[in-house]
């Protein structure tokens, strides 16, 4: 089976201070099944590394060990969503643009979807998108 990667998941990976089973979880499922991310996920995890830099969370080190450690992962990165459906899903479930994203691309793809945000997992539910979870 698929998953769709968020980036609140990706960041509890690697900031010392967010650690949660269901994010593990998907670390684990990563090694055996299909990663799925949309493109504006590569410059969130970036941005967020950054601002865990500049706030003092994380070194400069660590930033360069996660994403080298990212850089192995066989995550497919998928360029452009559905428009329409984006829209739709953000303006149902008042979401950010960005977070629908994720749950658009897990609809497309049929896939789980792996996240930490709570209007997300919300959203995910009431459109029936399985959730990655710790079991």
């Amino acid at each position: 089976m698929a998953f769709v990667l968020d980036a609140s998941v990706t960041a509890s990976w690697f900031l010392p201070d967010e650690s949660d089973q269901d994010a593990w979880e998907a670390w684990l499922r990563s090694e055996t099944e299909d990663v799925w991310a949309p493109l504006h996920w590569w410059f969130e995890i970036r941005n967020i590394m950054l601002v865990a830099e500049r706030r003092n969370r994380i070194s400069q080190s660590l930033t360069v060990r996660a994403l080298d450690r990212l850089s192995v992962l066989p995550i497919r990165v998928e360029s452009r969503p559905d428009e329409g459906a984006v829209f739709d899903l953000a303006r149902r479930y008042r979401l950010t643009f960005y977070d629908a994203v994720y749950l658009e691309l897990a609809q497309r793809r049929k896939a789980s979807l792996a996240t930490l945000d709570h209007a997300l997992i919300a959203a995910a539910s009431a459109e029936q998108v399985p959730l990655v979870k710790a079991s």
